[in-house]
């Protein structure tokens, strides 16, 4: 019995046995678009992901982009001389010939920047973070999206102070009883409860999170930041003290244990796009996918950063077939492997890259991707159309550690997409894309600083047991976690336009470089009071704070 029960655990972790009905076991082939339903989609899915039926003119094409990037970054590499920032490097002894890449150093602050950051955060007015909820409601009517189960419209009186209440308790995790007020029937226990069973949900939080979002991307200091196409995702980690079958160990990051990792999507506009909750800290590009698949809002992100994350070359097949250029930060750039493909109708000697043929030495399959081409867009058509979950499918296309031929044709087609990510990491004149991925990570890094002093109630930990709990309580964090952004940087972008009205010299690339992401200015601890008139629609932006005054807040 005992080495039954050991083969059936090895064969479900193989997927070579399901088990039905279940989400996590059954089988995801049997979920995929097929036969008439596949048909029926087939064009509406080839005309959103900008894809042939024929592989072969889209293949073509692809390889002389692929060819292209080679000859120009063999040009560039001879132009440089001895000041390149690449070099490539053939072992003594024989072996594989790698380009060694110089590190980026730190790009300097001019005393302008400097000034601006100062002068621009003295300036910003103090705000409890329930009259900021209120405030960014009377600017976009976020709460509106909350509405009852019943899809019937509320009468209730006192719903907007209830639902921020509501937000407060779950994003800080400081439970109900610092919210609660017996003389407001708005905040009493009772309310409080009915309110979050039939008006907080999954559905309306994406809603609420979807108006901010188009909010954030209409201010004109957000849109000098970006344009919503570059994003990055990457995950926060929570200790979840008590047992769950939704948590999974970790000792770096637990101790001795269990919990939870919230990957989240940030455009360069510094909104948060989209989040999902994955157990233990798995390896983050087997869900980023699957992120990127469930937005809340905003455009469509077309580079996809990440910070060492899985980069197979699968998922770069999944992620490129799907519409996106997936952007690892690779700790092991010196290493990684570089992919030619010859056009299919050269016919006679390979192309030559000058001084990177030695690093050019493997070849793309693409008679294999021509192949299976078919089952690809099958696959690409059932992930955008939430018959299956790319961790599901990434899973499917690997058994012990060999690709199945579908994950082979994967592989192969993520190749190239992978070369030319690298190319364009080591370039030897020009490090503006490693620079712009590094921005939008250092953004995902201190924007979970800002959501760690949010959610500081129980010592930062997720109490939730249940999978719907850690989401509820998370999905909520991300809200006040934008509309916190959003408060920051319209008032950061009135701040400029003060300090441009006054006479100041305001460069744009000085605009640029600030920050939505401070919080000393707000309260966060403690005082939980809610004046819904003092931020109604009408009121105008609140006064600036003199700069040239001394700040008199005490230091903890």
């Amino acid at each position: 019995m005992v080495c039954v029960l050991e083969q059936l655990h090895r064969a479900l972790n193989r997927r070579d046995v399901f088990a039905s009905p279940s989400n996590w076991w059954a089988d995801p082939r049997a979920r995929l678009l097929d036969g008439p339903r596949w048909e029926a989609m087939k064009a509406d899915v080839l005309a959103g992901l900008s894809l042939p039926e024929d592989a072969a003119e889209h293949l073509d094409q692809l390889v002389r982009g692929l060819d292209a990037a080679w000859r120009q970054m063999a040009d560039r590499l001879q132009e440089a001389g001895d000041d390149a920032k690449v070099e490539v490097v053939v072992p003594e002894g024989g072996g594989r010939a790698k380009l060694s890449v110089d590190k980026l150093g730190a790009v300097g602050e001019p005393e302008s920047l400097t000034w601006l950051k100062n002068t621009t955060e003295a300036m910003l007015p103090r705000i409890e973070l329930p009259d900021l909820l209120f405030e960014v409601h009377s600017w976009t009517g976020f709460l509106d999206a909350f509405g009852h189960v019943s899809e019937r419209r509320t009468r209730m009186e006192g719903l907007l102070i209830s639902l921020v209440a509501l937000l407060v308790s779950q994003s800080c995790s400081i439970g109900l009883t610092p919210v609660i007020d017996t003389e407001n029937k708005a905040l009493t226990r009772s309310r409080l409860s009915h309110v979050d069973q039939n008006y907080v949900r999954a559905d309306t939080i994406a809603a609420a999170n979807a108006a901010l979002i188009t909010a954030q991307s209409r201010i004109e200091l957000a849109q000098m930041w970006g344009g919503g196409l570059l994003a990055s995702v990457d995950g926060l980690r929570f200790v979840v003290p008590v047992k769950s079958i939704n948590t999974g160990p970790s000792p770096r990051y637990y101790g001795y244990k269990r919990g939870v990792t919230w990957l989240n999507a940030v455009n360069d506009q510094v909104a948060g796009i989209g989040a999902m909750v994955v157990r233990g800290t798995p390896r983050d590009s087997l869900y980023t996918l699957d992120t990127l698949l469930n937005l809340d809002g905003g455009v469509k992100p077309e580079m996809v950063a990440t910070d060492n994350a899985s980069y197979s070359d699968m998922a770069f097949g999944l992620y490129k077939i799907l519409g996106f250029r997936f952007a690892p930060r690779f700790r092991d750039l010196e290493d990684q492997r570089f992919w030619r493909a010859d056009l299919p109708d050269d016919g006679g000697e390979p192309a030559g890259y000058g001084p990177l043929d030695d690093v050019a030495c493997h070849k793309v399959n693409l008679k294999k991707i021509a192949t299976h081409w078919p089952d690809m867009l099958r696959v690409a058509g059932s992930l955008i159309t939430n018959q299956v979950r790319a961790y599901d499918r990434l899973r499917m296309f690997g058994r012990e550690g060999h690709p199945t031929p579908l994950g082979a044709a994967f592989a192969e087609y993520g190749r190239i997409d992978k070369t030319m990510h690298l190319l364009a990491l080591v370039d030897p004149v020009d490090d503006t894309y490693r620079r712009l991925m590094n921005r939008q990570l250092t953004v995902q890094e201190s924007r979970h600083r800002l959501a760690r002093a949010i959610c500081h109630g129980g010592r930062g930990q997720i109490r939730q047991a249940y999978r719907e709990g850690q989401e509820d309580k998370l999905a909520a964090l991300g809200l006040v976690l934008n509309a916190v952004v959003l408060w920051n940087t319209r008032y950061l972008d009135a701040a400029v336009a003060r300090l441009r009205a006054e006479g100041h010299d305001i460069k744009d690339e000085d605009a640029a470089r600030l920050s939505p992401l401070r919080d000393r200015h707000i309260n966060f601890l403690g005082r939980y009071l809610f004046n819904i008139t003092a931020s109604g629609p009408g009121q105008g932006l609140r006064p600036f704070r003199d700069p040239a005054a001394e700040d008199d807040e005490e230091e903890n």
